[in-house]
């Protein structure tokens, strides 16, 4: 029976989720499956990724093939080399403990970059925020002060307005006392 390493989709649409799993290759995509050896989440960002290696490293030493997505995830954690270092312990160039300070020593390496890729992810979250936050703020500063001068423009249209009235009543005041001048000089 021909045993493949490979994904079987689980999760609703537009989100899928992943087991990975040893299965028949002769079986459905999401049918029967001989071993389920991890998880794979491509949704979050790294994407989550549990496995269980020694399970993959038996599965491949027994001769189980994986697909092509199986395969980087399998390098990705480290199956791969696991099963790379067994067989060098097997032929005698390695010792047990040397091949797991290896592995051990790999793993380390590998767990600081995905460390450090998180940290850049939230710096960068965090920068965005902050850049978004004084767009906003820039905005809300420009509409401020465009309320301020238009409640100050129409405070200065009002009191034209009511300035206006008052000179033109002056002036008609002057005017009616001086026509009231000139008829009494005409009769007097």
């Amino acid at each position: 029976m021909p045993v493949k390493l490979r994904l079987q989709r689980h999760g609703k649409k537009g989100k899928p989720f992943y087991w990975i799993v040893a299965a028949d290759a002769r079986a459905k995509r999401d049918g029967k499956f001989l071993d389920k050896i991890g998880i794979y989440n491509p949704n979050t960002n790294p994407a989550t990724i549990e496995l269980d290696v020694d399970s993959a490293v038996k599965w491949l030493e027994n001769g189980a093939q994986p697909t092509d997505t199986a395969r980087a995830i399998l390098s990705y954690k480290g199956a791969l080399l696991k099963k790379h270092l067994a067989g060098g312990v097997k032929k005698g160039a390695l010792t047990e403990e040397e091949a797991e300070k290896k592995f051990e020593a790999w793993l380390e390496e590998k767990e600081a970059k995905i460390a450090a890729k998180k940290d850049n992810l939230t710096k960068e979250e965090q920068e965005a925020r902050k850049k978004a936050l004084a767009a906003e703020k820039e905005v809300s500063d420009k509409r401020e002060a465009e309320a301020k001068e238009a409640a100050a423009e129409a405070e200065a249209a009002a009191v034209t307005e009511e300035g206006e009235p008052e000179a033109n009543a002056d002036k008609e005041v002057d005017q009616a006392t001086a026509e009231e001048a000139k008829t009494e000089e005409k009769k007097g």
